[in-house]
């Protein structure tokens, strides 16, 4: 219950407070911060997924600053040579305000990344969104087919019929990308399955249909047995190496990531960074109250 009270009061804490719990799952503020942390995982054999946080904007001109700053990152990334590719989040564009607007930004960073054979991953954000970044990555994907993969969140109770719907948009040798995690935003139960159980079922079903049909799935979980779910259907499948990878958060179950690793298989890092960090964080200690037990033992703990 404290636990519980504590994620109620933590849009009144100071920041400084919320960042003591905050700095394990952060790069940092700046893009120095997040190199330094890409390098880190690339040289225990890791990939990284770059992301600048900031969501669901209000002006347009947010959206410009925001795509600047991906201009920026991937000329960054790209110089120094890091095993990674990008994740952005739609909203950060403007596809609230202005959905067109949203896709010319988005369709800029998609291109740039492209132009040196990189890849961007388009967030799934909660259900007002869902359609509307469906028909984004679609448009995306028909121009940029190599270049571009999305999100699913396995929760959603519509998530097969949307990968079965864009089923016939992969050609043969370039298989669709996605991501598929349990899902994280406050949904009705009407729209998403709400029991443990039943969300690792559908998130193996769907993680199943991908791996049969020849599509690339992120396997996207800090959840044992669906790790170990997951390896069975790719020993199932006898899915290769290169055909799949799995992904975590920063800072998440590391000694989970690392027996992952040790196994051979591939995985890859979200890393995430920026001065919109709090909204982040906020969010993490909310999908997990018993997470601050950690902002209270780092209260009496120097360092």
């Amino acid at each position: 219950m404290i636990n519980q009270l504590i994620t109620k009061l933590l849009p009144f804490m100071p920041k400084r407070l919320v960042w003591i719990f905050s700095k394990k799952y952060i790069a940092g503020e700046t893009i120095d911060d997040a190199v330094k942390v890409c390098h880190a995982l690339n040289r225990q054999k890791i990939r990284i997924t770059i992301d600048l946080l900031g969501e669901f904007i209000t002006r347009l001109e947010e959206a410009t600053e925001n795509k600047k700053a991906y201009m920026e990152i991937i000329d960054r990334i790209e110089l120094e040579k890091i095993d990674g590719n990008y994740s952005l989040k739609p909203t950060s564009f403007g596809l609230l305000i202005d959905a067109e607007a949203c896709y010319r930004n988005i369709r800029e960073i998609v291109a740039k990344a492209a132009s040196h054979g990189n890849f961007v991953r388009i967030d799934m954000e909660d259900s007002q969104c869902t359609d509307l970044e469906l028909t984004l990555f679609r448009r995306l994907h028909e121009e940029f087919p190599r270049n571009v993969g999305l999100v699913l969140q396995a929760y959603m109770r519509r998530t097969m019929s949307d990968v079965r719907n864009l089923e016939p948009s992969q050609t043969a040798g370039v298989p669709l990308n996605f991501r598929i995690c349990k899902g994280i935003y406050v949904e009705p139960e009407a729209i998403a399955y709400k029991k443990y159980q039943e969300i690792n079922d559908h998130y193996l079903e769907d993680l199943e249909y991908m791996l049969s049909r020849g599509m690339y799935p992120g396997i996207a979980t800090h959840d044992r047995p669906l790790v170990e779910g997951a390896l069975k259907l790719i020993e199932k499948y006898k899915v290769p190496g290169e055909k799949y990878e799995f992904q975590m958060l920063y800072g998440v179950t590391p000694d989970l990531r690392q027996s992952i690793v040790d196994k051979g298989h591939a995985m890859r890092v979200y890393v995430p960074f920026g001065k919109e960090w709090f909204g982040y964080s906020t969010r993490r200690l909310k999908e997990n109250p018993k997470m601050a037990t950690h902002i209270i033992k780092a209260l009496f703990i120097r360092g």
